[in-house]
């Protein structure tokens, strides 16, 4: 008969709705829930679904862990195993196996799941979750997801554990924890150890990636701008800038970063429906305290101007619209690169403004180079939200347009990736390029 792990014995016992299993490759992890759950479906009567990510064929789910788990402990003929199905006999337990991206709507429809098993966890997406939890509802069951992590800005790793909070347990293991590892495994991750010291810490030790190398902006020069200003003992501060993305419709949320000079010293994020935008941009409009307000002028937006004109403010706020012309186009970005010639519009050169003054902190933190303060960007750490601030502003990845011109990842490729609109980020992008306004946006004549 199979043995579970015993230092997973502690993760199994615990109640909790939901069992969060993470760490490297040759941990058990697969062979340990696969074992857990033959076990449960010969002694109780469970209902199974079983997700990963993409499933087309039945050998690319855990069918075969869980039918190699019953025969392997002699149990086979107390199970009906079909081409694609496992039943017992007796308790009447079963598995249903699914793959996540093309049968999501399917799966809504399943009722009376006693454990939900996600396997390769890191590709689950907000929105998959959004469908899949209310859909496991049945009093006493259980979400198990099992996970390599592989990015750390990946919503299993960086949301989900916080939106769970206490309802989950969550388990890191790795090889070293695995007592019925083979040599042959084991000189493997131990050959990669010294030959890639940092594959094998990502690989072996379930450490995940800080950086997408596609990302505009970095999640490790992030981390460097925390505190920056005090870890470089440079005065960053200067004149007051409120970036202030509206919200469009659905689900999508209005946010407001707030800037002392090259400082972002405050952050605020709210649901609103678009017939308030009155509130709204009296909301973002206090936050301005004698500074300037940059909006987003696309969509929604586009009434903020008229709205803080009925409000008799005469000036103290720009647009910014994402997809219009660069700024000084003919200055150049590098040498014999003029600004036109590499961004498609004002938001692909917003961000990557904002992506150099972020490398620069790195290189000045980390590597003690010098800049100006106008050249950096220092992040508060007492800022609400900034674990989210994080994760949105290292998340959209660099595109090029038809022309062949740097854009930024647009927001419906994001949600193709199960990625939620970036308001704080795109806020924070506004809020620290005053520089790349134009000054005359606001159109005097409505005052006259």
């Amino acid at each position: 008969m199979y043995q579970l792990n015993p230092n997973l014995r502690e993760f199994w016992r615990t109640r909790k709705p939901y069992k969060l299993l993470k760490g490297g490759r040759f941990s058990s992890k697969t062979q340990d829930a696969g074992g857990m759950a033959a076990f449960l479906a010969r002694n109780y009567s469970v209902k199974f679904l079983c997700l990963r990510q993409f499933q087309n064929r039945i050998a690319d789910s855990v069918y075969t862990v869980v039918k190699e788990k019953i025969e392997s402990a002699g149990w086979r003929d107390e199970f009906d195993i079909g081409v694609s199905t496992i039943r017992h006999k007796v308790t009447g337990s079963e598995f249903l196996f699914y793959g996540l991206a093309r049968n999501i709507e399917e799966i809504k429809g399943t009722e009376g799941v006693d454990v939900c098993w996600i396997e390769e966890g890191e590709g689950l997406t907000e929105l998959q979750w959004s469908i899949i939890d209310p859909t496991i509802r049945k009093e006493g069951s259980e979400v198990w997801i099992l996970w390599n992590p592989d990015l750390i800005t990946d919503f299993v790793q960086a949301k989900l554990p916080t939106l769970l909070g206490d309802d989950c347990v969550i388990r890191h293991i790795n090889y070293l924890d695995n007592p019925f590892l083979s040599d042959t495994a084991r000189r493997k991750a131990e050959r990669l150890k010294d030959a890639d010291p940092e594959g094998y810490r990502h690989i072996y030790l379930g450490q995940p990636r800080t950086s997408d190398d596609a990302a505009v902006i970095k999640f490790a020069w992030i981390e460097a701008a925390i505190d920056a200003h005090k870890k470089l003992g440079i005065d960053m501060s200067g004149a007051r800038a409120v970036g202030y993305d509206v919200a469009d419709s659905g689900a999508d949320k209005n946010a407001c970063v707030d800037f002392d000079g090259a400082v972002c010293v405050a952050v605020d994020e709210w649901a609103a429906p678009e017939d308030e935008l009155n509130q709204s941009t009296k909301r973002a409009w206090s936050r301005v305290e004698g500074g300037i307000l940059i909006y987003d002028s696309i969509g929604v937006g586009a009434h903020v101007g008229s709205t803080l004109a009925d409000m008799k403010i005469r000036r103290g706020y720009y647009k910014f619209n994402a997809a219009g012309a660069v700024m000084n186009p003919d200055r150049e970005y590098a040498p014999k690169i003029r600004n036109k010639d590499k961004f498609e519009n004002l938001k692909a050169q917003a961000w990557q403004d904002v992506a150099d003054r972020l490398r620069n902190t790195f290189n000045a933190v980390t590597k003690g180079e010098q800049f100006g303060a106008s050249d950096l960007i220092s992040i508060s750490s007492d800022i609400a939200k900034l674990e989210q601030l994080k994760v949105e502003l290292s998340t959209p990845r660099k595109r090029y347009s038809k022309r062949g011109l740097d854009i930024v990842e647009p927001k419906e490729a994001l949600a193709k990736r199960g990625v939620s609109s970036p308001n704080l980020a795109d806020a924070f992008i506004m809020g620290a390029c005053p520089h790349l306004i134009d000054r005359s946006s606001v159109d005097m004549k409505r005052f006259l």
